[in-house]
């Protein structure tokens, strides 16, 4: 989402009534006025369908006419009188964005699906309308290449971004070029749109055929003993997309790949890697390839001694007469034996863990270490209405009792809901034009285990680290201390975000904070200190194929975003995908029993989730999050001058300064490249 289009203040409006299609009553659209509600909360019981288009309409007149002021303004360009005032523009676009497209992301349906393939054209060329405006350009510009010495760290960084986005969305370009790249940015998005909605309908036919969703897939895949099972699972769980339907995604992966090659080469580049990674930190292919190749060798290495171990427990089973001689580890083995390793190695049954880990209490856990190290407050909401009523909202509030925000937390899985687990805004922090702080309402949206039929909810070690994972990265939102919306929270680049996320995983299963939350859901009884350590001895168990996959799905990721228009011409049909994604496995040096995490078809991260060229970002943003933490640990991981280092150095920070200038402010020194593979056990 373009910043230019975010929350602003939330001026006084020109009320709007409109015609409802329903009903036939004269009603006033929800978008187009404030909202009395408690905290801003969207008024999600008074929206309808109907709002959506109508609203987006209203909010992008609103902003152009807010920028054609900011143009034809007399008075000389400050930052205050151009970048100011586009920060603060376009609030009624920026209210039903924060509202459609996570909603569209938890309640998917024809309806909605409709509605964004009506929308997305709109706001396409809204933001191509700014971008390659040039007379804003030139107000921009003025104030870009004026003294910027009496401007705050803070607003520098805003004017830089500002003006880098006006270069990196073809103001440059001629007349020609623009007009292509209009329809290149329309025909992307639209084709983007198609490939996630495809998505979720496969992992709604993954469902249906197998009565888990996908989110469930590892533990299914864990504790299925019929072999010829867990293969189908596995083979249809790794062709989604793939499958010659009406929800098959080659062609659409091809037609977006065409499309950004065609806008790198537009903007002057070889490729989209190296046009994606040159505002980030890793800046250039090469370097990011370089990092790969490094951790890729030292996964398979281990991934290897994996496969070894796993291959003597299935002897066994071919001894026992439960398989044919000459059985062999295959990709739909390895959640399986992996898990019967661990038993033996760490005697650690994860049946066994999973009622000290209900979902209600793993929630106090996730809020108790943000109490203890930050000082947040949580109290739960009530009454509140929210778009699902399996969602919940709850107010945070600091030390001294200030609102630090609103926090809806939306935890299983369902048909309308896209699989994974993210973390998103529905309003941004920031000032407003009077100088009043505006405090940000944020949501941590999942996919863990179902819960029975009494709403017990057992999870997982990994859905435990998930729910700790989502809730880093809520409170880069809510600790920001930033003036402006394109730089506060999570605003950073996509290398520097998931830092803060990873972090907050290391305070899941450190004692003092399990003796807090992991009970027993039964009796209460609080999780023994032998199982405990059996918890804590196994997290680096399985690195080899944990990070084998991951670093395999990054590298794809790579490979694709490197090529050219003349090595993608070479595909030449359906299985051409395949086929590449087998050569670049191969030239990885990818062990057989482990696929990409991530195969290209249903690789929504990178078609339709803003991480093309990206996905590295997640090992990238392990070795700050690593090297950070051995700093804790030398510390004493609850000290409290060091949690506070942390908070205002970097979450209250958000983007308002250089990753590097904040890392290196709190840790004294660069991170530790090998950070990484020590945390993960591959030194």
């Amino acid at each position: 989402m373009n910043h230019l289009n975010k929350a602003a203040g939330i001026a006084g409006l020109t009320l709007m009534t409109l015609l409802t299609a329903c009903t036939g009553n004269t009603r006033v659209n929800p978008f187009l006025e404030d909202w009395d509600t408690p905290y801003g909360i969207p008024p999600f019981d008074r929206i309808e369908y109907a709002d959506y288009v109508p609203a987006f309409k209203a909010g992008i007149e609103q902003q152009q006419k807010e920028i054609e002021a900011i143009i034809a303004n007399p008075d000389a360009p400050t930052f205050d009188n151009v970048i100011g005032a586009l920060e603060l523009s376009g609030s009624i676009l920026s209210k039903v964005q924060g509202v459609f497209y996570n909603v569209s992301e938890t309640e998917n349906c024809p309806e909605l699906m409709a509605i964004e393939e009506e929308i997305t054209p709109l706001v396409s060329e809204h933001s191509d309308n700014i971008y390659m405006n040039k007379d804003l350009y030139k107000k921009v510009a003025a104030v870009y290449n004026a003294d910027q010495s009496r401007l705050t760290r803070e607003q520098q960084m805003v004017l830089k971004k500002t003006y880098e986005a006006f270069e990196r969305n073809g103001i440059g370009l001629d007349e020609a070029k623009q007009a292509r790249l209009r329809e290149i940015n329309t025909e992307m998005s639209a084709k983007t749109n198609k490939l996630g909605n495809n998505n979720l309908a496969e992992n709604n036919a993954f469902k249906e055929r197998f009565g888990i969703s996908v989110s469930a897939y590892p533990t299914a895949m864990t504790t299925t003993e019929d072999r010829s099972l867990r293969e189908e699972m596995f083979k249809a769980y790794s062709s989604r997309g793939h499958n010659g339907n009406e929800n098959d995604n080659r062609r659409l992966v091809l037609d977006v790949m065409r499309l950004r090659i065609e806008k790198a080469k537009l903007m002057g580049y070889d490729n989209p890697a190296a046009f994606i990674l040159e505002p980030k930190m890793a800046h250039d292919p090469e370097t990011v390839d370089a990092f790969l190749d490094g951790i890729m060798k030292a996964a398979v290495a281990k991934a290897k001694e994996e496969v070894a171990e796993m291959q003597e427990v299935m002897n066994q089973d071919i001894k026992a007469g439960l398989l044919p001689a000459g059985t062999k580890i295959k990709p739909w083995d390895w959640w399986y034996y992996a898990e019967k390793v661990r038993k033996a190695k760490y005697d650690l049954d994860e049946e066994l863990t999973k009622p000290y880990f209900e979902m209600k209490n793993v929630q106090k856990g996730v809020f108790e270490a943000a109490h203890i190290l930050y000082g947040v407050n949580f109290e739960r909401l009530e009454g509140v209405k929210l778009y699902n009523d399996a969602a919940e909202a709850w107010k945070l509030t600091d030390a001294d009792g200030s609102l630090l925000g609103i926090f809806f937390c939306d935890y299983f899985p369902r048909s309308t809901k896209r699989s994974g687990a993210w973390m998103n805004n529905f309003r941004d922090q920031y000032y407003d034009k009077d100088g009043n702080e505006v405090r940000p309402i944020i949501v941590n949206v999942c996919n863990f285990s179902s819960p029975a039929e009494d709403g017990t909810a057992l999870l997982t070690v990994d859905e435990v680290e998930t729910a700790f994972h989502e809730f880093g990265h809520a409170l880069h939102g809510f600790l920001t201390k930033c003036h402006y919306p394109s730089v506060s929270g999570t605003s950073v680049t996509r290398d520097f975000v998931e830092t803060f996320s990873q972090f907050n995983e290391n305070w899941a299963f450190v004692p003092e904070i399990l003796a807090v939350y992991a009970h027993d859901y039964r009796t209460g009884e609080v999780i023994p200190a032998e199982l405990v350590e059996k918890i804590r001895n196994s997290l680096k168990f399985n690195m080899g194929f944990t990070t084998g996959e991951l670093c395999a799905a990054s590298i794809l990721d790579m490979k694709w975003h490197e090529l050219t228009a003349e090595e993608l011409a070479k595909f030449t049909d359906a299985q051409s995908i395949r086929d590449f994604e087998t050569k670049v496995c191969g030239e990885m040096g990818l062990i057989d029993e482990i696929i990409p995490r991530y195969r290209t078809t249903y690789f929504n991260h990178i078609f339709n989730s803003g991480y093309s060229a990206g996905y590295y970002s997640y090992l990238w943003a392990e070795v700050l999050d690593m090297d950070a933490w051995e700093k804790f640990v030398a510390d004493g991981v609850f000290n409290p001058a060091t949690a506070k280092a942390f908070r205002q150095t970097f979450l209250e920070k958000g983007g308002s300064e250089e990753p590097m200038t904040l890392y290196r402010a709190f840790r004294g020194a660069d991170p530790d490249p090998s950070a990484l593979l020590r945390a993960r056990g591959l030194e």
